[in-house]
């Protein structure tokens, strides 16, 4: 979750007590060759850690030129191509988030990037011109901030408040589609919004232009920096793929079951399922959420089964189908059905999630819901089994 909302899933605070007794024939610890099979895993989640944040680099500069392309040429199809690029790296960047949660590179404090990059929910406010309000917003407030840069924008993130978020994946998408006003469909911000001719609407255009192409250049750059945290012979990336094994994993379970559960099942869907608000909703101008939801889900099945696109190797799936065939049965058949109640959800989630009691619309978000807190347990029994303690939250 965003490092400003903290929700508590009721799941459970802390699960410890392995059933296998440490330094027992059954503990799997004390063989060698279990430990040397567990490094293996390790070393390919590093792979799959560092495949998926190359990939999302390569789509983030595909946004940015696509932005640069419409700041300098404002049209509505260059703000299409802008818009498509933002969906198609968000895609990307959504299945990296299982990353998360477990102090790693993109978490770390002080200094951790998690908040600079994908906070929200967010004040449209603090931003731009929001409706009823024209003259809102750092944007078009030239007294207080007179020249905009990256320095500042950084400085200004959630300085005013936990929404005041002013640079990341959501700024970005803001500044694209504009609030979302439409009872079916994302925000309609026109093109004109960033020409500075007769034909442009609002105010401060050329700023408007200026802010956004900062936020998606300090975007690719914070990403770049997260990815360094990986790099072979970086300090996180050496005491991780070659300190201990057991260590590595459990911080491989955390971020899976914190993602799965108090994140997803929890901050991500079942809040915004109770209180049925769009505010709620994580990519809310866009109408992206559904998509966000099925990448989340599919990047924890990639950790599990050690996969990145085609490419597989020695997983977590391995290490617990060699001590417990059922299990591993168990939750790949879990991960596979919540990937499937995730596609499930219809788009808009915003329309779900408002739709009345008993519609199939609630119900494929419930059943989502389901799906993530049973695949949750699960991975809290594998951790179990291989005698790791998870705590989530």
């Amino acid at each position: 979750m965003s490092p400003h909302r903290l929700t508590l899933l009721p799941l459970a605070l802390l699960f410890a007590c392995s059933t296998v007794e440490k330094g027992s024939p059954t503990d799997p610890w004390q063989d060698e060759a279990f430990v040397e099979r567990a490094h293996e895993a390790v070393e390919q989640y590093v792979h799959v850690v560092i495949a998926s944040y190359d990939a999302t680099i390569v789509g983030a500069e595909a946004l940015g030129a696509a932005v640069d392309a419409f700041v300098a040429a404002p049209s509505a199809d260059t703000l299409d191509a802008a818009k498509k690029a933002w969906l198609a790296a968000r895609d990307i960047y959504g299945q990296t988030e299982v990353y998360r949660f477990y102090g790693g590179p993109i978490d770390v404090e002080p200094g951790g990037l998690e908040g600079q990059i994908n906070s929200w929910p967010m004040d449209e406010a603090y931003i731009d011109y929001v409706d009823g309000d024209p003259d809102a917003g750092i944007i078009n407030d030239l007294v207080e901030y007179p020249t905009l840069s990256a320095d500042l924008l950084l400085d200004l993130n959630t300085k005013a408040g936990e929404d005041s978020i002013s640079t990341g994946w959501h700024a970005i998408e803001f500044l694209l589609w504009g609030q979302d006003l439409s009872a079916d469909g994302p925000g309609a911000r026109p093109w004109t919004d960033y020409t500075t001719g007769a034909d442009g609407t609002a105010a401060n255009q050329d700023r408007r232009g200026q802010y956004l192409t900062i936020v998606t250049d300090q975007l690719v750059a914070d990403l770049k920096s997260v990815r360094a945290g990986w790099d072979e012979g970086a300090a996180y990336h050496e005491s991780f793929e070659h300190g201990d094994a057991k260590a590595a994993l459990t911080k491989v379970l955390l971020g899976m079951g914190s993602l799965s559960g108090a994140e997803l099942s929890g901050e991500r869907l079942s809040v915004a399922y109770d209180t049925k608000d769009q505010e709620d909703e994580h990519s809310c101008f866009s109408d992206n959420t559904h998509n966000d939801f099925i990448a989340n889900a599919l990047g924890i099945e990639n950790v599990y089964l050690g996969r990145w696109g085609d490419s597989t190797g020695s997983s977590l799936s391995d290490l617990v189908k060699e001590l417990d065939e059922e299990l591993d049965t168990t939750l790949r058949e879990q991960l596979r059905a919540t990937n499937a109640a995730m596609a499930a959800i219809p788009a808009p989630f915003d329309q779900a999630i408002a739709a009345a009691e008993g519609t199939p619309q609630r119900e494929a978000v419930a059943d989502a819901i389901a799906a993530l807190k049973t695949q949750t347990q699960t991975i809290v029994e594998v951790a179990t089994l291989l005698d790791i303690s998870l705590n989530l939250e």
